[in-house]
């Protein structure tokens, strides 16, 4: 066989090839077209979840009637009038002056006679008598003072004896001699006489 007629054939073949190439790829392409056309898209939905059922209501309660409550009597209050009040004229009251009280007496300023001093420091070792003292003679006086009206002593009397009558003289003596008053005085305040009581006591003082 010579070339012309191998690269005819070559040809003739190719372009049956290519005819044929060209009807499937062509048929091909419409068929998927229409198979395209045909094909519709849609969401796909999903169906809603079925509604809860609502809860059963309650079983209804059956309260009991309320008791019966019986009324209270009627209680008929009867009306008191109010007594009617009669003014009766008073008479005048009187009011008396109460009496005059008499005026307060007057403060007393009466005073007792009292003594200056302690009158058992008015006689010393130097007063015992000397014959007393020999004889170791002691004992305690008690006596009673007038008072005049300056506050000196203007009699003596002895209540008690020490039991030596050398003692009880000194003693009044001595005391109405030295002893000196606060002189007394009267409700109204004059000087007055006054009478004074004590007690003298005699001892040898020891060496």
């Amino acid at each position: 066989m010579s070339s012309r007629k191998v690269i005819s054939i070559g040809l003739v073949a190719a372009l049956h090839a290519l005819l044929g190439y060209a009807f499937i790829t062509g048929l091909a392409f419409n068929v998927i077209k229409k198979v395209s056309s045909d094909l519709k898209t849609f969401d796909v939905q999903e169906a809603p979840p079925p509604k809860a059922a609502p809860p059963p209501p309650p079983p209804k309660t059956v309260q009991p009637p309320p008791p019966m409550v019986t009324p209270p009597p009627i209680v008929q209050v009867q009306t008191v009038t109010a007594p009617q009040v009669i003014s009766v004229p008073t008479a005048p009251v009187i009011h008396e002056a109460a009496p005059v009280a008499p005026p307060a007496p007057p403060v007393s300023q009466a005073v007792r006679a009292t003594p200056k001093g302690n009158f058992q420091s008015l006689m010393s070792t130097d007063d015992y008598p000397s014959s007393s003292l020999r004889n170791n003679e002691e004992g305690t006086v008690g006596y009673r003072l007038d008072v005049g009206t300056d506050g000196k002593v203007t009699g003596c009397q002895v209540t008690q004896s020490s039991g030596h009558p050398l003692l009880d003289d000194t003693s009044c003596r001595l005391l109405s001699r030295r002893a000196r008053f606060n002189i007394g005085k009267d409700a109204a305040g004059n000087a007055t006489t006054s009478v004074y009581n004590g007690r003298f006591t005699w001892k040898i003082p020891k060496d």
